[in-house]
């Protein structure tokens, strides 16, 4: 890790070419750099160390008496900034010329290039943010549906590290009297009421276990909802997936076996994410690869969260697909299982429900028509209605954070399997501070510098 006392500079925005791009310097000399090289139009120094925080400021970069850009210049004064430290922000135009031109000119002066994240991981290492709030600023960047906007705001808002930090803190007050009882263990005395250790504990383990349920629906609003598309060779899988991307992401042939791999894409759906997986075709075959491709088929219905079966209205009784179902059925575990009759466009309609009416929820569509398509997406949003999670409430979607709070529930079991059986206060202490470790991992109370390391090399350059 570098030191923070050097003064970093970045793009902050996508590399390319754009109407404008910003570059970012934080640190003591941010604003010092950037006025040696900042000037009106005439190249009359602007004196930027005298101006108000939180102002804009427009000028020219130059390097002796050649202008490099017209750019807008806003600065952020320690503590008054994202990283809390001295900041610049310069407007420049979108050139890719001219921003690395700028970002060498700001090197030249005294600057080091920023690594992955340390923007964000100065604004925690000074306190602007715990650590969690710091990775909720890498998923809002990487939101791409309104739930997972929602959820990261919440979390980069506190709402998720206030509540383990309550939930901390309360151990820490038990745990300090439990403490106060080893220094005076001679006397024989309980500071700490086992019986309300015990309420308590019974309390916080069913908050960290509701929070570590929550993680399976965080991480479908995180990720998106993975919808797999099974059938047998020929139904129309590939050409489904196609109608719903509106685009030729698979093959299409009258051939069987076409789709031999997993095809994956995604797609929004009135606010909601989903991730469409095209499959090869369930049948047996002497094909080894096809063979691996139905393998990989079953697979994705046992991770997914939706599995639609498409088959062919004609070619298909009844009777026939009862006997799919059961041999589907084992292979879904937590996915709900929707029918979808394709190719209604050949038959008519009428007669093709009538003779699947036995089968309630089942759609009817024509995916090389695009019949009944806008139907399909929109029970796809009923399945899974966003309006029916609450994303103000503390929902987890980071891995890491799930990890540490199922640590966290085998020490408060090891705490509670203690009181039950008057262990010494001496080992409740240890497991109390097993429980304290590990909720303090997740808001960086307790950190190393590896783990930051591999937190924030995840982010951008210019975050």
């Amino acid at each position: 890790m570098n030191s923070l006392s050097d003064t970093i500079v970045a793009l902050a925005t996508p590399q390319g070419i754009g109407a404008i791009g910003v570059i970012r310097l934080s640190g003591e000399k941010a604003i010092s750099i950037c006025e040696s090289v900042f000037a009106t139009k005439s190249l009359k120094k602007i004196d930027l160390q005298n101006k108000n925080s939180h102002t804009i400021h427009f000028g020219v970069i130059h390097e002796e008496d050649v202008i490099l850009d017209e750019v807008l210049v806003s600065l952020f004064k320690a503590p008054q900034s994202f990283t809390s430290e001295n900041t610049v922000e310069i407007s420049c135009h979108g050139s890719q010329f001219i921003q690395q031109n700028l970002i060498q000119l700001f090197i030249k002066k005294g600057a080091r290039l920023a690594n992955h994240g340390e923007f964000t991981m100065r604004a925690f290492l000074n306190g602007k943010m715990d650590l969690s709030q710091a990775e909720a600023v890498a998923d809002l960047i990487a939101s791409k549906s309104s739930a997972s906007h929602q959820v990261a705001m919440q979390q980069m808002r506190g709402g998720f590290s206030n509540q383990i930090k309550t939930l901390r803190q309360n151990l820490i007050d038990f745990a300090s009297l439990i403490e106060l009882e080893l220094d005076f263990s001679e006397e024989d005395v309980e500071f700490a009421d086992r019986s309300d250790l015990k309420t308590l504990v019974n309390t916080i383990q069913r908050i960290v276990q509701r929070l570590i349920d929550s993680f399976e629906v965080g991480n479908v609003i995180k990720n998106g909802i993975p919808v797999v598309i099974v059938g047998k060779p020929n139904a129309g899988k590939s050409t489904l997936l196609n109608a719903l991307l509106d685009e030729e992401r698979a093959i299409v042939s009258d051939i069987p076996g076409t789709t031999r791999d997993v095809i994956e894409d995604e797609m929004n759906i009135d606010g909601v994410q989903f991730r469409f997986i095209d499959t090869a075709g369930l049948r047996e075959t002497n094909d080894i690869i096809e063979s691996i491709g139905v393998e990989k088929a079953y697979e994705q219905i046992k991770l997914s969260s939706i599995a639609i079966y498409l088959f062919d209205a004609h070619e298909i009784t009844s009777s026939e697909l009862k006997l799919i179902i059961d041999d589907i059925t084992p292979h879904i575990q937590n996915s709900q299982l929707v029918l979808v009759a394709n190719k209604i466009d050949k038959k008519d309609l009428e007669y093709t429900k009538k003779e699947f009416s036995e089968f309630p929820g089942m759609l009817f569509i024509s995916a090389k028509e695009k019949i009944g398509i806008d139907e399909f997406k929109q029970y796809m949003v009923t399945l899974f209605d966003n309006r029916t999670i609450n994303v103000t409430e503390t929902i987890v979607t980071n891995a890491r954070h799930v990890e540490a709070l199922r640590h966290t529930n085998v020490a408060l079991i090891k705490v509670l399997d203690g009181l039950n059986h008057n262990v010494s206060g001496d080992f409740l202490a240890m497991d109390i501070r097993q429980a304290l470790h590990h909720l303090g991992t997740i808001t960086g109370e307790i950190s190393s510098d590896d783990l930051l390391t591999n937190i924030f090399s995840r982010f951008c350059i210019g975050k």
